[in-house]
């Protein structure tokens, strides 16, 4: 097994794939590691440019079309051999000098994973403000207190890395999905150099995605092992809601009033029957996941380390999720 594997997503980033090979070639001197290219479904010479290199360090992953950065992340990670598994951007404003220091960091704290924080961001402020306001949001939110969501430059282990499961567009809540794995994180300033070829990918329509991320993420850390607290409590809510309006129409009705028609009672129904289907839908949810674990064999639990007696392990693959 390498030490290492880079694992580099590209979109139409020709002029950017030979530099960025002789700047990891060169920074990473004396670690053994792979270099994993995904290619985005790219639309100019990326594909060309990876392949006249004929680097035997480098291993080409190619999209039949643009899927995203999810979904390339993802391909990447699962194709990737090293211990470590590192993430950059194409661009070269990350910088691979930047990695040996994040793998000595999550070495010598016994982290899970590294992640980098642009101290001094070299972009445009059409691109900061979005940035800082999805930041803002996912701290907020998840209670997950990073600093830089959006820097693509992370160190992981591997076993962290092939266990987060990266759907979607959720490589902006990476560092969630570690916590929500029981993983250690640590935070590092790397560099950050300006984009010199090439456009950038990112803008304000890609922040507005995270309003509905955040809502899959926040049911994910708080009520993906158990659904029923969230839909059995607002259900029940709802349910005595409506139940305590019915009866005060009732008691009305008993005291001779004309109910019938009355906004009051017409919502007493509404929460009285919206109350039964949120606890029906919780006890669906429940039993939805409990077959997914059971049918996967899956646990709710990660081990990281069994000691004692006589065995002596580290990164087990005691099931994941």
């Amino acid at each position: 097994m390498k030490k290492l594997s880079v694992v580099v997503c590209v979109y139409n980033e020709e002029g950017n794939i030979k530099p960025l090979v002789d700047a990891i070639h060169k920074e990473l001197d004396g670690i053994e590691y792979e270099i994993v290219y995904v290619d985005d479904g790219s639309r100019d010479n990326t594909i060309r440019e990876i392949k006249e290199l004929n680097d035997p360090s480098i291993i080409l992953v190619e999209f039949q079309k643009n899927y995203g950065q999810s979904s390339a992340l993802a391909a990447g990670i699962d194709i990737a051999t090293g211990e470590f598994i590192a993430t950059i951007d194409g661009d070269l404003q990350n910088d691979p000098a930047d990695i040996p220091a994040m793998i000595k960091m999550a070495e010598e704290g016994d982290f899970d994973m590294v992640a980098g924080i642009r101290a001094n961001r070299q972009d445009n402020i059409i691109r900061k403000i979005p940035s800082k306001i999805a930041n803002f949001f996912i701290r907020v939110t998840t209670g997950v207190k990073m600093k830089d969501y959006g820097c693509t430059l992370k160190v992981f282990r591997s076993k962290t890395a092939k266990s987060i499961g990266l759907y979607g567009e959720l490589h902006r809540f990476i560092p969630v999905l570690v916590n929500l794995e029981g993983g250690s994180i640590a935070q590092k300033e790397v560099l950050h150099h300006p984009r010199i070829r090439g456009h950038s990918k990112y803008g304000m329509g890609r922040t507005l995605k995270v309003v509905s991320d955040l809502l899959l993420m926040l049911f994910f850390k708080k009520y993906m092992r158990k659904p029923m607290h969230l839909f059995g409590t607002l259900g029940i809510l709802l349910f005595s809601g409506g139940v305590v309006i019915d009866m005060y129409m009732l008691i009305l009705k008993i005291l001779g009033n004309d109910i019938w028609g009355k906004p009051l009672l017409l919502l007493g129904i509404l929460l009285t029957l919206a109350g039964i289907q949120l606890i029906t839908f919780g006890l669906i949810a429940e039993m939805v996941t409990r077959t997914y674990y059971e049918s996967q064999k899956k646990k709710p639990y990660n081990i990281k380390r069994i000691s004692g007696g006589q065995t002596e392990n580290s990164g087990m693959d005691q099931g994941s999720r």
